[in-house]
């Protein structure tokens, strides 16, 4: 036995001796927890911590007495609101409503918005400008079809809502990612804030931002940067830390000020990296704008919640088929524009008048102008006639509506023996367990795959849902996101095995996952509820459909990378295709499925808050009844409880996948 064994044999003893500890203590209190220890079994309603109402008092407090001397804090929330307003009103009447004189009844139309062949054309501009024809005849059909399918006032609103909402969310994730790679201090307290905002589930923001700002599309807004802005904001310290020593040693040698070098030198530098992160505030606040259709955005996100409220599956895919179609423009322009040389200027260039110097933004202006005095008389050319729109709308309803005639009786079978024998047996198993047993088995599994400081962190954030009062609605969460995850990743991980070696597949597959991830959660629940009705079981199916892509992108990814001198040697060995399959390729990519697992977790939470309008019980439940109420406090402990079981997930998952990773040599 060589001396490293010798000197871990100690160390693997104890960790087997706590392990087995921990699960005795859980099976005792399990079996007699009732009679003897019954606080053990349901926490005492005398010890939980009225943090809610704290927190509500708190918010009370901000609206009504809190100030700053020079101004009050309501003060300040409507002046953050006037100052998004006014650029919002602006892109709204460029796009859609027209510039409008007066408020309310009384405004009068002064100027009207931009034709939709305007629009269409820009679009192409750009698209070429940015890359080639190939990506304008792209862009520009994506537009064509907003009109054509009869989406382009909604799609018109929701893009306004994206203009203003990007700009604030890249210049707030810029600067506080300059501010952490400057400061370390900085960087340390914003990266829990960060993991909080990533973690906390959508509706928990509209919450308070609904009781600061009230309802309305410029509180739509405020919650779309706020959620869009942390990506930027940790892509920004990444791309930062990237640039080059030698282009740093340069900017000091030619004597830049701090000032300079940041802007000069570091931001040039790192431009491609911050493009990355200008795609995702861009995606990002394309879902965001969506859900904050609740709180008044209006748009795309708004007919497909009242397609919901109506149980219309056809308009309501047509609407998300719509916000598809704009992310795929915007994602494909932000992604060439991330992706372009700067342009290079030539003293013959310089001699040219203006108009050719800047050829594409006066053919747009011509176009802009030429359409807009046509318009005038041909309605056709201002706005895309409604009879000329085409609907698909019951395409879908007549599907589900022959399903239900034909299949009802074998989905019910289905839907009952999976409740009688998956469902509820899991879920009555979690909820009987100890929660001081199920805290001390999470601080033992963070100890063995993080050390102490793991170990601590789980302990801490899951005693946080016990002293809340919300064990049992985390255990509902932990139920429906465990079940969830366990049927996506036995669906997503085979066909991200078979996509993995078949190139042709493989370019199938990424086409539907691609468009699975950026329909909107909402449209999930349509075909679920109208096939299922409403109950976990739908929830469940909800989320597995929403929850699949990342179990098969992963699981493919890990596989294609495995190193080909690795198989090969399995082949000269004499392994069968099916042990070059289990015993290389699944191992090695075992790190990469397993993060795969822990962001099909992180959808599974995300999507499981909104599965609460089709009646779930669990913290979900809570978030959704709390933005209806407006009750802040309620709204944000359920909140922060989602995020920390999220957290508990991703720190443990990851700690696994380190450990995976070194042990199979691949750091």
């Amino acid at each position: 036995m060589s001396r490293a064994s010798i000197a871990l044999a100690p160390w693997r003893h104890s960790s087997v001796l706590v392990w087995a500890a921990a699960f005795a203590l859980a099976y005792m209190l399990w079996i007699w927890g009732g009679e003897v220890a019954p606080w053990a079994m349901k926490y005492p309603r005398a010890w939980i911590v009225p943090l809610k109402f704290w927190i509500s008092d708190g918010m009370s407090w901000l609206i009504e007495d809190a100030t700053f001397g020079l101004f009050t804090f309501t003060e300040l929330t409507r002046g953050i609101s006037w100052l998004i307003e006014r650029p919002y009103r602006l892109a709204l009447g460029l796009l859609s409503h027209g510039l409008l004189q007066g408020q309310g009844s009384d405004a009068v139309q002064i100027l009207p918005p931009l034709t939709w062949i305007a629009i269409v054309a820009i679009v192409v501009a750009l698209g070429r400008f940015t890359k080639d024809w190939a990506l304008a005849a792209l862009a520009g059909g994506c537009f064509a079809y907003l009109a054509i399918f009869g989406q382009w006032d909604g799609a018109m609103v929701t893009l306004a809502s994206i203009l203003i909402a990007v700009p604030f969310g890249i210049a707030g994730g810029l600067f506080a990612g300059l501010a952490s790679y400057r400061w370390r201090t900085i960087e340390r307290l914003i990266r829990p804030v960060l993991d909080l905002m990533q973690t906390v589930p959508v509706f928990a923001y509209l919450v308070p931002i609904l009781f600061l700002f009230g309802f309305g599309p410029v509180s739509a807004i405020i919650a779309t940067i706020v959620y869009a802005m942390p990506p930027m904001v940790r892509i920004t310290i990444m791309a930062l830390r990237g640039v080059p020593g030698e282009m740093v040693d340069l900017g000091n040698m030619v004597g830049c000020s701090r000032r300079q070098m940041t802007w000069k030198v570091l931001v040039p530098s790192a431009m491609p990296g911050l493009m990355v992160g200008v795609n995702q505030v861009i995606m990002l606040s394309l879902n965001m704008v969506i859900i904050a259709s609740m709180i008044g955005a209006g748009g795309l996100g708004f007919e497909v919640l009242a397609s919901l409220r109506r149980l219309d599956i056809g308009s309501g895919i047509e609407s998300g088929v719509a916000i598809v179609v704009l992310a795929i423009a915007l994602d494909r322009l932000s992604q060439a524009l991330a992706n372009k040389n700067p342009p290079e200027h030539s003293e013959a260039e310089a001699r040219l008048p203006l108009w050719r110097r800047y050829a594409y933004t006066s053919v747009c202006l011509a176009i802009v102008f030429a359409t807009g005095l046509v318009g005038l008389a041909a309605g056709w050319v201002q706005s895309y006639p409604e009879a000329w729109a085409v609907t698909t709308g019951s395409l879908g309803e007549n599907l589900v509506r022959w399903i239900n005639v034909n299949y009802f009786d074998q989905l019910e079978a289905v839907k009952t023996a999976v409740l009688l024998n998956v469902l509820i047996p899991f879920k009555r198993f979690l909820l009987g367990l100890p929660w001081i047993a199920v805290v001390a088995l999470l601080a033992v599994a963070g100890w063995r795959l993080g050390g102490w400081r793991l170990a601590l962190l789980c302990a801490v954030l899951s005693l946080f849902n016990v002293t809340v009062g919300l064990w049992a609605k985390s255990m509902i969460t932990v139920y429906l996101c465990g079940i969830s995850v366990v049927f996506a990743a036995l669906i997503g991980i085979p066909i991200g095995i078979l996509a993995a070696e078949r190139e042709r597949l493989w370019g199938f597959v990424k086409v539907v996952i691609d468009t699975l991830q950026t329909l909107p959660s909402f449209v999930y629940l349509m075909p679920v509820v109208m096939l299922f009705r409403v109950g976990d079981f739908a929830a469940m199916i909800a989320v597995i459909a929403y929850a699949l892509a990342p179990a098969i992108r992963y699981t493919a990814h890990g596989i294609r990378q495995v190193d080909p001198h690795l198989i090969e040697a399995g082949i000269v060995s004499g392994c069968t295709r099916f042990q070059i399959l289990t015993k290389i390729k699944l191992k090695l990519a075992l790190p990469e499925i397993m993060l795969g697992i822990n962001q099909t977790i992180m959808l599974a939470l995300s999507m499981l808050v909104i599965t609460a309008l089709v009646g779930t019980r669990d913290l979900g439940q809570e978030v959704y009844i709390a933005l209806t109420k407006a009750d802040t406090g309620r709204g944000i402990t359920a909140g922060l409880c989602v995020a920390f079981i999220a957290i508990i997930a991703d720190r443990l998952i990851t700690a696994g996948a380190q450990r995976a990773k070194a042990r199979l040599g691949l750091e």
